[in-house]
């Protein structure tokens, strides 16, 4: 065994755990990770159409206003994975900064929204494979009440079985195919970027333009562009799944900060530069085709570039679909695997057993497949209402990334948080950085969870749950859970035997 990966192990002991997961993820592929979870041609090309029907072409700005707010969140996240590189990050951060109780909220909400978040994701199969071949339409022809939302399952269960079957066999054939994956990303993502440049017909004076998104709100554009901001949100998190992975990461504290940070300033520059040239590469940006599901970024690619070419990015597309499902579903086993191995889940020791041979948690990865199939149904006969759990998922990760650094603020505030000056430190920037993180994140819940008609319930027949739904759900799940916690679990809370190092425990700084 190598230094670093001595070093590595007995950091980990340090933190109260035994290596039992293969440590085996390089610098690239813990990148891959993070970028791969954001998955810019996933997010771009799944709410170009929301986004741009919401505020026009000036929506483009949410995309930098985005970045900057996650930016302060992945400052603090880089800290905490220098620190405590450990499994299931989001959980553990807030184990190490906050009560037991927020700790465990904070896995709760985390899981709960990566297991649905995953659901969202291979719903995109529906949005581009249909617009490559029209035999990927399996059910009907596609103009049938529930000929989309049918067809949009049956290619999404087929994904996470997929994601199901490679987790399950073991964390290096996940790293190699997600590493492959994010190359053909990165090079695709480029290629499109200099191919729609050398297609523009209009000048960036087009970012200004709001087509008419305002007229008629009580607050105008401004209300317009909250709305329309929701597609760039929904984008930019996860990046902190590069630490979730920090067991299996060769020298964690050093790589899961940088490719925390790395992730996120990739996805959006990439992204960024692709949603400004797709608006000034379009034919025809009045086209009402752009503003839905089945138009979009897709037809303005397959529009600018002539259908050939256009279906070539089109296959990449899908590709980063599967990379982003993998590494999503990846990332809901670590957690879930992290709170079980604290025996904080029903079944704790079934659930954190890592399996001989493969060295991966087997079980999570199976029960989250089967979790986010049976979420898929709901989509069936009512795709409003999976509009609404989408919805409900982004909010949760934006609260338990809250729970993180929220605690992590008041340790600053008490002089509990002393700058690492041996791994990534933000000096005496942290206290700034950690504010802006927590003013950023509970606003962009508020407007998240915000019960707007054309969010929730935006064709008919118009329901009050539909309306209302994301921010019930939101608090009904997060009472549910804490009334849970409270009554049994936290009687049973501890590190199960078989997960234990014989070292003590490393102290909260």
């Amino acid at each position: 065994m190598a230094a670093t990966d001595t070093a590595d192990g007995e950091h980990l002991a340090a933190l109260g755990y035994k290596q039992h997961l293969e440590r085996s993820v390089g610098r690239f592929g813990s990148f891959a990770a993070g970028i791969s979870y954001i998955s810019i041609l996933t997010g771009t090309f799944q709410l170009f159409y929301f986004g741009f029907g919401s505020g026009g072409p000036a929506y483009w700005w949410s995309w930098p206003a985005v970045f900057l707010g996650q930016l302060m969140v992945a400052l603090c996240f880089a800290e905490l994975a220098a620190r405590y590189p450990v499994a299931g990050s989001v959980y553990n951060w807030s184990k190490r900064l906050g009560s037991a109780t927020v700790s465990w909220l904070a896995g709760w909400t985390m899981l709960i929204a990566s297991i649905v978040s995953i659901s969202a994701v291979v719903l995109a199969y529906q949005l581009t494979l249909p617009q490559i071949w029209s035999g990927f339409q399996l059910v009907g022809d596609g103009t049938g009440t529930y000929d989309y939302a049918v067809n949009a399952v049956i290619l999404g269960a087929v994904l996470v079985l997929f994601t199901t079957l490679v987790n399950a066999y073991g964390v290096k054939l996940m790293t190699r195919i997600n590493s492959t994956g994010v190359v053909i990303e990165l090079i695709a993502a480029v290629l499109l970027i200099v191919l729609l440049a050398v297609n523009v017909t209009r000048s960036p004076a087009v970012l200004t333009e709001t087509a008419g998104t305002g007229a008629g709100r009580d607050l105008g554009y401004v209300g317009a562009f909250l709305v329309a901001a929701l597609a760039s949100g929904y984008v930019m998190y996860g990046f902190d799944t590069a630490s979730s992975l920090g067991e299996e990461t060769k020298d964690p504290r050093r790589t899961a900060p940088r490719s925390i940070l790395t992730a996120l300033i990739a996805s959006f520059l990439l992204g960024g530069l692709i949603l400004l040239f797709a608006l000034l590469a379009a034919p025809d940006l009045a086209d009402p085709a752009l503003a839905t599901g089945g138009g979009g970024l897709q037809l303005i690619v397959l529009q600018a570039l002539g259908s050939t070419l256009g279906k070539a990015f089109l296959i990449s597309i899908v590709l980063a679909i599967t990379v982003c499902a993998l590494a999503v579903h990846t990332a809901a086993i670590r957690i879930m695997f992290a709170m079980a191995r604290d025996n904080n889940l029903p079944g704790g020791s079934r659930l954190a057993h890592v399996h001989p041979r493969h060295k991966t948690p087997v079980v999570p990865a199976v029960v989250i497949g089967l979790l986010a199939v049976g979420i898929l149904v709901v989509n069936i006969r009512q795709p409003q209402i999976f509009t609404v759990v989408t919805s409900i998922a982004i909010i949760l990760i934006y609260l338990a990334y809250l729970l993180v650094t929220v605690p992590m603020l008041v340790a600053r505030l008490r002089g509990r948080w002393e700058p690492d000056r041996d791994h990534f430190s933000l000096g005496r920037f942290g206290l700034p950085v950690n504010l802006a993180a927590v003013v950023w994140g509970a606003a962009m819940a508020v407007n998240l969870g915000w019960p707007r008609r054309e969010v929730y319930n935006a064709t008919e027949p118009y329901h009050w749950y539909l309306q209302w739904g994301a921010p019930l759900a939101v608090g009904g799940l997060t009472l549910l859970g804490l009334a849970y916690y409270t009554l049994r679990q936290r009687h049973l809370t501890g590190i199960l035997p078989e997960h234990a190092a014989v070292t003590p425990i490393l102290e909260t700084s």
